[in-house]
């Protein structure tokens, strides 16, 4: 039996709290758990917006290929970057806009296809800069920047748009994918000078008035018809200006040939305007900001590249993933290829009619 203890001895009190040692050591764990789990969460949020890139290009190239099956042709590059799209122009020669303009029909934008549709001149050049303004999200890849309307300064290496109202500065549309243009750059002034007349101050920007490229009525200039055909000559990729390229052109093959892809960009300019392959609308003619290429030429080759701060290379492609960019095929594939890609099988990728085979492995 247990004696009985004096009422004044009492037993001890288990302890409350941590000492410093003990909550030092918890915030050490907890430290290093979020340096684990940081990572990982960066991880799934880059996937997460790979998946949401990659769904975009995949609406865009089954926009072109819809495109393709009412019309028997994909979108035409349209005439230049001082162009904008034109719902009463059709989608043949006649048509100034480019390759993203036209496909609007198909990516669930009618409505902002037809803005400015029979209206008088001046309403309709109102409505084509209304258009020009809005950002379309189906356009931006969410690991590069949002989707909203970006500084367009008209006077840095940008030039008013001739058949849209006319303003000083304003804020446009952009895009982070672009045309395959082929393997050699093309413009309305490259390989050859165009012979109409054109907006000034810059060959490239296309023609100067619609009577350059259609006149009378109905009837393609002999200038038009020469300078179309001095680019159609040497470019070989789905878009170009005034091109008009159907299945059949792909003799390479559809799952051979590129279609739509990322665009590279200086990532100190994603919001600037101050990148030359995007300092235009997404919605004007054939330029840099909606069209790339391989190379300058065959034999001078722009490897794909991931956006670097300071690096100018507005004719390539490439993109914000620092793990590959994706291309687009033409046969709505869309493919995630690494930086490393050979040079001369991207080269053989942006060439839709080169007749030299690609190993399937290759990319």
């Amino acid at each position: 039996m247990e004696p009985n203890l004096p009422s004044t001895i009492r037993h001890p009190k288990s302890p409350h709290g941590f000492t410093l040692v003990e909550l030092l050591v918890v915030i050490t764990i907890i430290g290093i758990l979020i340096a684990l789990l940081l990572p990982a969460v960066q991880a799934a949020r880059e996937a997460a917006r790979q998946v949401q890139c990659r769904n975009n290009l995949k609406q865009l190239a089954l926009g072109c290929l819809n495109h393709e099956e009412v019309y028997q042709r994909f979108p035409t590059g349209g005439w230049g970057f001082a162009w904008t799209g034109d719902a009463d122009r059709g989608t043949d020669w006649r048509q100034p806009g480019g390759w993203i303009y036209n496909i609007l029909p198909y990516i669930e934008q009618q409505a902002l296809h037809d803005m400015g549709a029979g209206l008088p001149q001046p309403q309709k050049y109102t409505a084509h800069l209304q258009r020009l303004t809005t950002p379309l999200g189906i356009l931006h890849c969410p690991t590069r920047r949002k989707a909203i309307a970006y500084p367009w300064s008209v006077g840095w290496g940008t030039y008013q748009v001739v058949n849209a109202a006319q303003v000083s500065t304003s804020s446009v549309g952009r895009s982070d994918y672009a045309a395959n243009g082929g393997d050699f750059y093309t413009s309305p002034r490259n390989p050859i000078e165009p012979l109409w007349q054109s907006a000034p101050p810059n060959p490239a920007a296309g023609p100067a008035n619609v009577a350059q490229v259609e006149n009378p009525p109905g009837q393609m200039t002999s200038n038009a018809r020469t300078t179309f055909a001095n680019v159609a000559q040497v470019a070989t990729g789905i878009v170009y200006t005034g091109s008009l390229i159907t299945i059949a052109d792909v003799t390479d093959g559809t799952s051979n040939t590129y279609l739509v892809g990322e665009k590279y960009l200086d990532s100190d300019n994603y919001v600037t305007g101050m990148d030359g392959g995007d300092n235009e609308a997404a919605l004007v003619g054939d330029n840099m900001d909606i069209s790339r290429w391989s190379g300058l030429s065959p034999l001078s080759l722009w490897p794909p590249s991931p956006d670097t701060p300071g690096l100018y290379y507005p004719g390539a492609f490439g993109s914000a993933h620092t793990n590959g960019f994706h291309m687009a095929f033409c046969d709505g594939s869309v493919h995630m290829l690494n930086y490393t890609i050979d040079p001369e099988i991207h080269r053989r990728l942006c060439n839709r009619k080169d007749g030299m085979a690609i190993d399937g492995k290759a990319f």
